[in-house]
């Protein structure tokens, strides 16, 4: 493991030593939406329809931090939502597959269109739908509150949950991996 990066007594790189490894290959971070960037808790308004979704501002940051380094983020979720589709218009997300019941299928048609292989791929999911996205994912990646069956088929488990920062720390653990952090980090305090 590279020196700029030193472990602590929480983090889970000790755990799953194979990460740093996975995360130094990536070229692209696939995310789900409910459960990854979000809580996971869908908010109904009193006409049954959807009406609000947090999302983490940290999360964002890292998502433009990977795009700087010429690492893009696909969302793939089954759900619309027309603020998940604000969400990644502001954040610049130009792969967007919602409404999706079968995300592996979705996940082909991004690596297609970007000429990678899914050994390229980072894909973060939470429940059981994520996990044939995941399945053959060179980085399989999940939030602390994920579901065991997801929790057992990841290569990485955050510490943080879903929409409290645990996309940050996948982009943070990228970064560091690929050599990229301290150099954002130091123009970002200069």
């Amino acid at each position: 493991m590279p020196s700029a990066f030193t472990p602590h007594n929480t983090n889970p790189l000790a755990q799953y030593p194979q990460a740093w490894e996975r995360a130094s290959r990536v070229k692209l971070l696939v995310l789900d939406v409910d459960g990854v960037l979000t809580n996971g808790q869908v908010w109904m308004g009193a006409d049954g329809k959807e009406s609000l979704k947090a999302f983490d501002i940290q999360d964002g940051l890292g998502i433009k931090l990977l795009e700087q380094c010429g690492i893009p983020t696909a969302i793939i979720t089954g759900r619309n939502s027309k603020m998940v589709l604000a969400r990644c218009e502001e954040l610049g997300i130009k792969h967007l597959h919602m409404g999706v019941e079968n995300k592996a299928i979705a996940l082909a048609q991004v690596i297609k269109t970007l000429d990678l292989s899914l050994s390229d791929c980072a894909v973060m999911g939470d429940d059981w739908p994520d996990l044939q996205m995941m399945k053959n994912a060179g980085f399989r990646i999940c939030p602390a509150q994920a579901h065991e069956a997801v929790k057992e088929s990841a290569h990485f488990v955050t510490i943080h949950h879903g929409g409290d920062r645990a996309v940050r720390e996948v982009c943070d653990l990228i970064l560091k991996a690929q050599n990229h952090y301290d150099e954002l980090l130091n123009k970002a305090r200069n």
